[in-house]
């Protein structure tokens, strides 16, 4: 509801409207096909209702993480954002909402959110390989998976917005997270390649 009004939500609890919730079933149907074994999501309503469609169909529990929420916006949460400019062109011009959290906060609060589920995940994986589903939000998961590959904090914003229910694969080698996937919405291909 908020999103298709262009209001910063933040950490308010804002629940899925028609569109999410169709959003949600179609994404949903796509990424039981890749048979997850865990499924891990923020505790806000928007996204324990993205993950319940996946859950139905895969028998999977939710497990919630309170990290997973979305930024904090302060005095932004609520307001459009022509309204945001309007009264907080300084804050806007910067992306930082007064009283909101920093973005290396949520960074490091997503990231060690992203670290735990997969942690989770080699533990119970049922392959060589398990999947593991994060449900969040588009700016802290974008802001947890650059702290993940190590992006310099001045380079968030070089991983663009994520669109509803839209994903990104992260995969380990070596060590070391890669993106090998970002704002998809449609099955993932495996790359067949010499390249590491």
């Amino acid at each position: 509801m908020w999103n298709a009004e262009r209001r910063f939500q933040g950490q308010s609890d804002i629940p899925l409207d028609e569109t999410g919730q169709a959003q949600a079933e179609r994404a949903a149907r796509l990424l039981a096909a890749l048979r997850p074994d865990l499924i891990v999501a923020s505790d806000l309503s928007r996204a324990v209702g993205t993950a319940a469609p996946l859950a139905r169909l895969t028998g999977l529990e939710v497990t919630l993480d309170k990290d997973l929420r979305e930024r904090q916006g302060g005095a932004w949460e609520g307001l459009t954002d022509a309204e945001i400019r309007q009264r907080f062109p300084e804050a806007h011009a910067t992306w930082t909402p007064p009283d909101g959290e920093p973005a290396a906060a949520v960074a490091d609060r997503v990231a060690a959110a992203l670290q735990r589920a997969a942690t989770a995940l080699a533990e119970q994986a049922t392959g060589p390989e398990g999947l593991a589903v994060v449900v969040s939000h588009g700016a802290a998961i974008r802001m947890g998976m650059s702290r993940l590959l190590r992006l310099p904090d001045e380079l968030f914003g070089v991983l663009g917005p994520i669109s509803n229910c839209s994903w990104s694969v992260l995969g380990a080698r070596y060590g070391r997270w890669r993106l090998l996937e970002h704002n998809a919405g449609t099955l993932p291909e495996p790359v067949l390649s010499d390249d590491r």
